[in-house]
């Protein structure tokens, strides 16, 4: 599948967290093809390359299939939805925008906003999740036969192309992410590794890394790798703490992850003559590599991060060449991995 279509596919695939279904199951059916026994479970997707032995090192790599998206809580009686945020929700976007509602059916919706003619002249402020209420069109009667508390809302958007190499979308974070993993095994079928993997696509990252936890206990690896996005470079941003886009992948250097692994991906990049960015943070990484590092006995973990522009809105931006590079580094890395 060409690349862009392929994260088209995934981006488009509906996947609240803690409803990723249909996103689970959409890359399920991808990664069968390199991963025959690929398996949907606990709300992860999770598959194998090469068989663990003894004395070779065992290596997860993870992207996170879940994307933000509201909930409702509440049905008023003049029909509108109240709803909560699941995730880290950007307010200040809110009104105004198209929603899916899954309900007993799919349904459309608008978040409700006052128009600037009655606004009085005042800026609007940040409004509070507690204000928000979706507009169906039906009244109380109808929407609560097709509605009901605790379903899931998400934009209703679909990705499409920019200029030239870029893509905009809902759920871009982190199914690009998906899909860089997805042609790394495209571009490994065939190949004998000094190592064996696991491929992770992990539930509710954005409610606190749920899925991580549980698949690393299960797997329990000796180097993790969290293949996530991180802030592309905008006209307010510091170049020291974002990414450029089109430039190669972010490696994470910071004190909760394996300065020994960061040095390796480097390496690899440089053998390979791929381009790419560090990424240097503080402390946690807020990526599944803060859980994969310290689960059971612990990994040695990294993050390699796709440079994304408005994360968290329904327009996020990145550049394809971006995951066609990341996947190339992810594979060079791989190749060379022959020690824990």
């Amino acid at each position: 599948m060409e690349l862009f279509e392929r994260i088209r596919t995934l981006a488009d695939a509906s996947g609240v967290s803690g409803n990723e279904t249909e996103a689970a199951l959409t890359a399920l059916e991808m990664l069968r093809e390199f991963c025959p026994d690929a398996v949907y479970e606990n709300g992860n997707v999770i598959g194998h390359l090469g068989v663990r032995e003894p004395g070779k090192p065992h290596v997860l790599i993870d992207a996170h299939i879940d994307q933000i998206g509201m909930i409702v809580t509440d049905i008023e009686e003049n029909g509108f939805l109240r709803i909560g945020n699941v995730g880290g929700l950007d307010r200040r976007l809110m009104p105004a925008q198209s929603v899916l509602i899954h309900g007993r059916e799919l349904i459309g919706g608008v978040i409700c906003t006052i128009p600037p003619h009655l606004s009085g002249g005042k800026d609007a402020s940040v409004p509070k999740m507690e204000d928000l209420a979706v507009d169906t069109g039906y009244d109380q009667t109808q929407v609560s036969a097709l509605v009901s508390r605790g379903d899931f809302v998400q934009f209703d958007t679909s990705c499409m192309p920019l200029l030239d190499d870029r893509m905009t979308g809902a759920a871009l974070d982190d199914r690009c992410g998906v899909a860089a993993i997805l042609r790394m095994l495209e571009l490994l079928q065939g190949e004998k590794l000094p190592c064996s993997v696991t491929i992770l696509f992990s539930s509710q990252e954005e409610l606190g890394e749920r899925g991580a936890k549980i698949a690393a206990y299960t797997v329990d690896p000796d180097i993790a790798l969290a293949v996530d996005v991180s802030f592309g470079c905008t006209a307010d941003d510091k170049p020291s703490e974002t990414g450029e886009l089109g430039k190669g992948s972010m490696i994470g250097i910071s004190p909760t992850l394996s300065r020994e692994v960061s040095n390796a991906l480097i390496d690899a990049a440089r053998a390979e003559n791929l381009p790419y960015q560090l990424e240097v943070m503080e402390g946690l990484t807020s990526t599944n590599a803060d859980r994969f590092s310290v689960a059971r006995g612990g990994a040695k973990a990294c993050t390699v991060s796709i440079p994304l522009k408005y994360m968290h809105t329904p327009v996020e931006v990145i550049d394809t060449r971006d995951v066609e590079l990341t996947a190339k580094l992810l594979c060079a890395y791989l190749r060379r991995c022959s020690a824990c």
